[in-house]
């Protein structure tokens, strides 16, 4: 059961970089986590490099949660070319990861994916031209239909989606605007339009800003730990989201 019957907390943060000396200190950042929420979701760059080692330490980290854990990957922890075993490490944990599929905890189903970048409305980049462009394009475009995919297999009322790039300009506003072609991508937010999402969480833009809407709507929150430590440096830097529930046993 909930601890608060009829509501699932989700505590949801992004860019943890764990292995970066200069990194966040993550020790004591789920310390008593059950007592704030019902599931941790973690929205990419979960390592700084992408190595098997830096994720060991991160599945240690965890353990201090004691709560369900969902998460996706970011674009860090792809440097290596090691995703399969990092994921292999964190399932092992317990963690829930998630690309392109669902989980489903309390009546409220989360889809998740890593998401790409390519800018944003009219300046998107279209693909034509040189093949590498159309690759580009492409990438985004997948990542696009695994998420609508994945919330078509969600039989719950309430959805949440995780993904790393923004689906939003709105949440990037606040970074260099010369890089906002690397932070997200709208064609993300295509699947959020056609079926109903209570709420997205992403991370990538550290500077960019808190909380934004797709064009129906749905809220999107920006859950980078560098922005939220910035926001309010005397706070537990982690966004917490209340949904209904139907407050039944964990999966």
């Amino acid at each position: 059961m909930t601890k608060h019957p009829g509501k699932l907390r989700i505590a949801a943060v992004a860019d943890l970089h764990f292995g970066r000396a200069d990194g966040p200190p993550l020790r004591n950042l789920f310390d008593g986590l059950s007592e704030r929420a019902d599931v941790l979701a973690l929205c990419g760059d979960l390592t700084d490099t992408g190595l098997p080692d830096e994720a060991r330490g991160l599945a240690r980290v965890l353990g201090a949660a004691a709560v369900p854990t969902v998460a996706v990957f970011g674009n860090h922890d792809y440097e290596s070319g090691k995703t399969s075993e990092l994921s292999r490490i964190l399932c092992d944990a317990g963690v829930h990861m998630l690309d392109g599929s669902t989980f489903e905890l309390h009546g409220v189903g989360f889809a998740g994916v890593k998401g790409f970048a390519g800018g944003f409305g009219r300046r998107a980049l279209g693909p034509w031209g040189e093949d590498v462009i159309k690759q580009f394009v492409q990438e985004a475009l997948n990542e696009a239909l695994k998420l609508e995919t994945a919330l078509a297999r969600i039989r719950s009322e309430h959805r949440v989606v995780l993904m790393h790039y923004s689906p939003v300009e709105g949440t990037v506003e606040g970074e260099p605007r010369e890089i906002y072609p690397y932070l997200g991508s709208s064609r993300l937010e295509e699947p959020l339009t056609r079926y109903p999402v209570d709420a997205v969480f992403h991370g990538h833009a550290h500077h960019g800003s808190p909380e934004g809407r797709t064009k129906t709507g749905t809220p999107v929150y920006n859950v980078s730990i560098n922005l939220l430590q910035h926001l309010s440096p005397d706070r537990w830097p982690v966004r917490v989201l209340e949904l209904p529930s139907d407050g039944g046993p964990p999966d």
